[in-house]
């Protein structure tokens, strides 16, 4: 089992910046790939940025260069710096741990409001 607790999110401006943290406990050494997603009321939830434990990582198009994906092994932490923020990344935010162990199991945070006023 995985638990995880995400903070960091808030109100701000267009064009200003936040910074979300996610801290993993419990089987932390079995994580494989770390992530962030997004959803906006009656949309799907979607995918913004990932990281493997090897430190590879990938953005959706729409936050490339604006946001930066980066984790803490030591601390079982992952991040999400988002920078230049727009009205249209305002969403509750996940955070996500895969863990590979025959079947790939997905864990999930509870999740943290970003809102960004025009």
């Amino acid at each position: 089992q995985v638990r995880l607790v995400e903070s960091g999110g808030g109100l701000v401006q267009a064009g200003g910046s936040l910074r979300l943290s996610c801290v993993a406990s419990g089987s932390t050494s079995s994580i494989s790939t770390m992530g962030w997603y997004r959803q906006v009321p009656g949309n799907q939830r979607e995918l913004v940025a990932r990281i493997s434990r090897g430190g590879s990582t990938s953005l959706v198009d729409s936050v490339e260069g604006r946001f930066t994906i980066s984790r803490d092994s030591a601390k079982n932490t992952v991040f999400l710096q988002m920078d230049r923020l727009k009205p249209d990344d305002t969403a509750v935010y996940f955070c996500n741990a895969e863990v590979t162990s025959g079947a790939t199991f997905r864990y999930w945070g509870q999740g943290t409001q970003v809102t960004v006023s025009s």
